[in-house]
């Protein structure tokens, strides 16, 4: 008999070596993006991918590679932050978190700058973004007004709050010169060619009409950003219609599964999650993914608006089955970063972790847009 269970190992361990396989990719996709840059110890992804996604738009527009300010949108978004927080009386998160739409909301009514012009790091000698003790200090201010006995919001709360910006991440912009040229925030974002009026952002759950314009109530969606409803399949065919025609995709998506790893530089579904580190190692199968699953996720909260990214391209494995390659913003030269700091995510995460996409409204089929009521 130990003849025998040896044997059973043994031909075990051998059929495991034969039919485990190594990921091999093979690039069908790539678009111009701009370098792979760390957002530091702060939760402003949101502001690291759109701007990393208006850069790649600003290549496809100008042929102008610019590296853009994050923090100058940063700035611009958390005085509104505090307003809404002190309006709601407290009721509110107030945090480093945002979407995509505050990236665009807050370039429509500052423009742009580019990093050179403002960087949002005071302390040089460290040269990393740390919001940590910045978004305490803010909250605790407002807390303070909140509190007052007197219930009378005091006049000073606007300088107090700005005075604070100013002193972690910087003073606000007003003019600057790039390559020779002076500029305000407001022609330079005319320089660039980007209107932000063009940007539509998409998902796709059951819970609400399909084809309504509706606020998805997730914790950083604290501006009351509005969201275009379309068909899950819609939606991953927007994605792949964008790349083809040239256009790059930001993205908002759940990065809390065992089996999103940047150490591998892989986001996939596999059918057993219990085995997700050996699937991350080794080829395997995956989920298939409905709208039903998707929405479940999304209901009880193992989809959640963890992480925003950038895709730029599109990747297929030995087996033909399709990847994005998307732009993360925790750096590159890190020994746990693979894929010097890109994420291959299969397109079965993309349907099941996908909270939201931001494109351009050109790369909308007609026929959406018509059931979208878009221009």
């Amino acid at each position: 008999m130990k003849k025998k269970n040896s044997l059973f190992v043994l031909i075990l361990l051998i059929s495991n070596f034969i039919f485990s396989q190594d990921y091999k990719f093979e690039t069908i996709i790539n678009l111009d993006a701009t370098d792979v840059i760390s957002q530091g110890n702060t939760g402003t992804c949101w502001s690291f991918s759109t701007s990393s996604f208006l850069e790649s738009e600003i290549i496809r527009l100008t042929g102008k590679r610019i590296d853009l300010s994050e923090m100058y949108n940063v700035r611009h978004t958390y005085p509104k932050k505090a307003w809404i927080y002190l309006m709601r009386q407290g009721k509110a998160q107030f945090s480093q978190g945002g979407l995509a739409h505050d990236v665009i909301n807050s370039v429509e009514d500052h423009g742009l700058v580019p990093a050179s012009a403002y960087s949002g790091i005071v302390d040089e000698a460290t040269q990393r973004h740390n919001h940590s003790e910045m978004i305490k200090v803010l909250k605790g201010i407002l807390d303070v007004y909140i509190d007052n006995p007197g219930r009378k919001l005091s006049p000073k709360w606007k300088s107090v709050i700005n005075n604070t910006l100013d002193t972690y991440i910087g003073e606000n912009v007003k003019s600057f010169n790039y390559e020779g040229v002076q500029y305000t925030p407001e022609s330079f974002l005319k320089m660039t060619k980007i209107v932000p009026e063009n940007y539509i952002s998409l998902t796709s759950f059951t819970h609400q009409p399909l084809y309504s314009n509706f606020i998805l109530n997730i914790p950083d969606n604290f501006s009351n950003g509005n969201f275009h409803n379309v068909k899950l399949d819609e939606l991953v065919s927007i994605v792949n219609e964008a790349l083809k025609t040239g256009y790059t995709v930001e993205l908002d998506c759940d990065v809390s599964e065992k089996s999103f790893s940047s150490k591998y530089g892989l986001a996939i579904v596999p059918e057993n999650m219990e085995k997700a580190d050996y699937a991350l190692r080794n080829l395997s199968k995956e989920q298939t993914i409905t709208p039903e699953l998707r929405q479940q996720e999304f209901e009880n909260y193992n989809t959640t608006d963890d992480h925003l990214m950038h895709i730029t391209g599109l990747l297929k494995d030995q087996n033909g089955t399709t990847y994005y390659k998307v732009k993360n913003s925790w750096g590159k030269d890190s020994k746990h970063i693979a894929n010097e700091g890109y994420i291959y995510m299969s397109e079965a995460f993309l349907r099941l972790k996908t909270i939201s996409i931001m494109v351009h409204k050109d790369v909308i089929p007609k026929k959406i847009k018509s059931n979208l009521n878009l221009n």
